[in-house]
């Protein structure tokens, strides 16, 4: 398997029959994405894409071997929607929603560690592995197979930094949209030891921002253990301190999370950083 998922990766879609559900649905199935059953409360016994529906998670998984969760319900109810999708032993879940409650991300973060679960996001475009499958929103058509794999805090610049890759001819192993909120499933240095391991991924384009630590820890990490060529892209340098910036993770406090600490502390690791969003397929050709 590929990092969390592949093309033989059973996907459940939590609130598949809501107006954004369906439609993301829709779109993962163009991609491949081998989805065998939805969830919607009361709306169990219905067809979605003639995908069976259920009342619940765990009537699902009676019904259906799952591997990974897709999570699309409204905000107030996503702790709710998580905490099903760990209670019935699924292992791997997305988390698209954003606006999610803090106290709700934190609640969800503590109970993923007790049932073991791994997750992205909250507020993620989700994770795609090109030519397989395709958990979240990432646009197909800005992404094509090959080496490198995308890391990214930036929903928009998931898309963005792939397309600007597939169009100079470089692929992606897997992209993954980390999420823009403070408490997340997955931080980079998590998904960093799994590319470490993974052999299909020759190369990795980082995708940072502003606010946090998640790029520091990033560094420390490559410095000492990661061996693989590794491109860095920080946006938000001319951001204000003490303003969030779109995400709720982007903020400043004081000398720490801006992009010249981020920056400086990849350089020191031996990343090479790009200083535009341009600049990042010439240097990836050099580099992997």
């Amino acid at each position: 398997m590929a990092i969390f998922v592949d093309k033989h990766t059973n996907v459940l879609v939590q609130g598949i029959t809501g107006k954004f559900g369906a439609l993301q649905t829709e779109l993962m199935l163009n991609c491949g994405t081998k989805i065998v059953a939805g969830v919607t409360p009361g709306k169990g016994g219905q067809t979605q894409f003639n995908i069976p529906v259920y009342d619940s998670v765990q009537e699902a998984v009676n019904k259906h071997r799952v591997d990974a969760s897709v999570i699309y319900v409204p905000a107030p109810f996503v702790q709710e929607a998580a905490f099903e999708a760990m209670d019935a032993e699924i292992k791997f879940m997305v988390i698209i929603t954003d606006w999610v409650p803090l106290h709700s991300e934190m609640k969800i973060k503590a109970y993923s560690k007790c049932r073991d679960t791994r997750y992205i996001g909250p507020n993620t475009p989700g994770i795609m592995v090109p030519g397989q499958t395709n958990l979240g929103m990432i646009s197909p058509s800005a992404v094509r197979p090959g080496v490198v794999a995308v890391v990214s805090r930036s929903g928009t610049l998931t898309d963005e930094v792939s397309a600007h890759l597939s169009e100079q001819g470089i692929g992606q192993s897997v992209v993954i949209g980390l999420g823009g909120d403070p408490i997340i499933g997955s931080r980079m240095i998590d998904i960093l030891k799994l590319l470490k391991k993974d052999e299909q991924t020759k190369g990795i384009v980082i995708v940072g921002e502003i606010g946090g630590t998640m790029e520091e820890e990033a560094a420390e990490y490559i410095k000492a253990e990661f061996d693989k060529p590794v491109i860095a892209f920080v946006a938000g340098r001319t951001a204000p301190r003490g303003k969030v910036m779109g995400h709720a993770g982007a903020i400043i406090m004081g000398e720490r999370g801006t992009a010249e600490s981020k920056i400086n502390a990849l350089e020191l690791a031996g990343v090479t950083i790009a200083k535009s969003l341009w600049e990042i397929p010439l240097l990836a050709k050099k580099v992997v």
